[in-house]
């Protein structure tokens, strides 16, 4: 079993918390709005890029401007959901930079980040309750990545990035 990090930092260390870009289509609305008021009352600095209803809504929407915040250094980390958090991985994951991880537990969240250093977290927003998500995003939030043996498999990423944007 992977241990999810202690959210509470040591009293004599001072956390900073990373600022969040949040999105949801209309399958996620509700837990993006839950997860958003338990972060904002936390001292998450949050943005949300919508949806603000569950009027039917496209995930690559949401998913591209949360990819392109964090991408640009508007926001440092993204959470994203809809209805499987398939959709939303798949599109966050065309931008340049990012690496968008589904998570199904505050387990594999904290793992996205602990081993993949995912900058994006998605997620299913059908069949979880409000709790259930803001522990998930609570797990990849109080994660960092460890670096060592998994930092080489970043760089392979990041090449694979920078080759695509060189050749189009």
């Amino acid at each position: 079993m992977v241990e999810v990090p202690n959210k509470a930092p040591a009293a004599d260390v001072p956390a900073e918390k990373p600022s969040v870009a949040l999105g949801a289509d209309h399958a996620g609305f509700r837990v993006k709005d839950a997860v958003k008021k338990h972060l904002q009352a936390e001292g998450y600095e949050v943005d949300d890029v919508g949806t603000w209803s569950e009027a039917s809504a496209d995930y690559p929407d949401f998913a591209i401007q949360v990819a392109n915040r964090v991408a640009e250094g508007h926001n440092d980390l993204g959470v994203l959901t809809c209805g499987t958090g398939i959709g939303m991985s798949i599109a966050a994951n065309k931008v340049g930079g990012i690496r968008a991880a589904l998570a199904h537990n505050p387990e594999t969240a904290a793992l996205a980040r602990q081993h993949n250093d995912a900058n994006v977290l998605t997620f299913g927003a059908r069949g979880i309750t409000a709790e259930q998500a803001i522990a998930i995003v609570e797990g990849f939030l109080a994660a960092k990545f460890e670096g060592g043996r998994h930092q080489r498999r970043i760089a392979k990423m990041t090449e694979l990035d920078q080759e695509r944007k060189y050749n189009g």
